[in-house]
């Protein structure tokens, strides 16, 4: 990312406004850069660059430095604003609704679900899907990505029903061993109570969601919202009357799809074909 010569405005960003009370906390605090660097393990480089706001403060950061400076949650509750920020409108509704979501239901058309990514995984769908990124953008989309999985590994988690076509199984991201870790990672989050995991299989033919990847998102008051994300766009429906018509969808959805115990089977023939293709002969 370039360096920003303007002044900060804390006004005008989350980001600058980290940046300026970073600043203003390490120097009240009588902290050097260097010093910072030790306390929270963090590089000097870094931690120069948030307080210009031209990085991203990546989320261990936060804690540390609300930790070193005695500021309650005043780091976390603006990093998850900037975190916000990253995403354009129409995404930062959903993820308010996601994270209220007492359930959870996906069909992935072409990748597997980001709330159970591996970080390799992750990184090399966000390198595909924007070429133009640099690395260090990457890593900060990487690490919003990455935090969004907390969801699952609350105390009492969303139920999740996620139904993978076969496209997402046999689609090579990232190499053989990459595919390998993640398609291991699917039935190890099968596991937990209250996550289905299906597959989609190719035989199915055609279906009411081949137009991309669906979610269905449920609250604890019973009210549900539907989100259909394409490789470049995406829509979150609100509307009772339409979400209707997307329950269905799913619901068929669900139909066509492999038991749970059949879909299990199907993945790890899947990640064994990976495994041998990664394995050195």
């Amino acid at each position: 990312m370039a360096a920003r010569t303007q002044e900060l405005d804390p006004l005008s960003s989350a980001r600058d406004l980290y940046g300026r009370e970073l600043k203003r906390h390490r120097a009240n605090a009588g902290l050097s850069l260097d010093r910072l660097s030790e306390i929270v393990n963090y590089s000097k480089t870094h931690l120069h660059g948030v307080e210009k706001a031209e990085r991203l403060p990546l989320p261990p950061l936060s804690g540390k430095l609300d930790a070193a400076f005695g500021t309650g949650d005043l780091f976390e509750g603006l990093w998850e604003i900037i975190r916000r920020e990253q995403f354009p409108d129409r995404y930062r509704r959903y993820m308010d609704l996601e994270a209220q979501a007492s359930l959870i239901q996906v069909y992935c058309a072409q990748v597997i679900l980001g709330l159970v990514q591996t970080e390799d995984y992750a990184r090399a769908v966000l390198r595909t899907g924007s070429p133009r990124d640099t690395d260090e953008r990457v890593e900060e989309k990487l690490a919003s990505r990455l935090e969004r999985q907390e969801i699952l590994a609350r105390p009492v988690p969303p139920h999740l029903w996620l139904i993978l076509d076969e496209a997402a199984l046999r689609r090579p991201v990232g190499g053989p061993a990459c595919m390998t870790e993640q398609l291991g990672r699917v039935p190890a989050a099968a596991q937990h109570p209250g996550v289905v995991v299906q597959v989609l299989p190719f035989a199915c033919g055609a279906h009411p969601a081949m137009g991309g990847s669906l979610t269905i998102l449920t609250l604890p008051n019973g009210a549900e919202s539907a989100y259909m994300e394409g490789s470049h766009t995406g829509h979150l429906e609100e509307d009772a009357e339409a979400v209707r018509g997307f329950r269905l969808s799913y619901d068929l959805l669900k139909a066509s799809a492999l038991p749970p115990d059949e879909s299990a089977a199907v993945i790890q023939t899947a990640m064994e074909d990976y495994a041998r293709c990664a394995t050195p002969t």
